[in-house]
């Protein structure tokens, strides 16, 4: 397979990254982003652009992958809904919008979160915007998946770029794996998500929107 990952230099992303290296069904990882990952491997392709969408470069391209796995994405905290809006929503479905016409056969993959609203009409600024997303993400002429994981639990050295949450990793981290196994459906890590992405894939899912009990199943060979 080849996939194109957005936000590889994200916590979530990184840990995404690493085990599609790490799979033999890979032949091609394409990361775009705005900085540089800082790693080298012979599957690894990347793009550093300051525009993520800009698939100028590489149109005639786009047809030859296999699937998108999209973790780029910010915190909501501190910031205006118009603001929030364009980078969440209006960014994804530009690169969607452009991918579903080049591969209407393509899976793409699009981290949410837990508590994403559907209706698009609750309280919760980002849970309306993530749900708007969602929904015309799923309305697009490709096999689009929803992942909503829970509390990710960062592994292999990989780090939050959210101060805030670095420090709630640095206070909860110990009693993260007591919470995992006594509520599975609150707790999910970052290599988890990335295998259950390359599981749903290769071989599709029962449902388009993955809760963390969800992503934990389709993780686990």
């Amino acid at each position: 397979m080849k996939v194109i990952l957005f936000g590889a230099t994200g916590m979530i992303g990184r840990g995404v990254l690493n085990e599609c290296l790490r799979d033999e069904r890979f032949e091609q990882v394409l990361a775009i982003g705005r900085s540089a990952i800082g790693i080298e491997d012979p599957k690894l392709r990347e793009r550093v652009q300051s525009d993520p969408g800009d698939f100028a470069a590489i149109a005639d391209e786009l047809g030859e992958f296999d699937a998108c796995f999209f973790c780029l994405g910010v915190s909501s905290v501190g910031m205006k809904e118009a603001d929030y809006r364009r980078i969440t929503y209006d960014l994804t479905l530009r690169i969607a919008r452009t991918l579903a016409d080049a591969n209407p056969r393509m899976t793409f993959i699009y981290v949410s979160g837990q508590g994403t609203d559907s209706t698009e009409k609750g309280r919760s600024m980002w849970a309306r915007v993530k749900g708007k997303t969602e929904n015309d993400l799923l309305a697009l002429p490709f096999r689009a998946y929803m992942f909503r994981p829970g509390f990710v639990q960062p592994m292999d050295g990989v780090v939050s770029k959210t101060p805030l949450y670095r420090a709630a990793y640095s206070i909860a981290g110990p009693l993260i794996p007591l919470v995992k196994r006594l509520a599975p459906n609150v707790v999910n890590d970052n290599r988890e998500i990335g295998r259950a992405m390359i599981a749903v894939a290769a071989s599709g899912a029962n449902g388009r929107v993955l809760t963390p009990r969800e992503i934990t199943a389709r993780a686990t060979p």
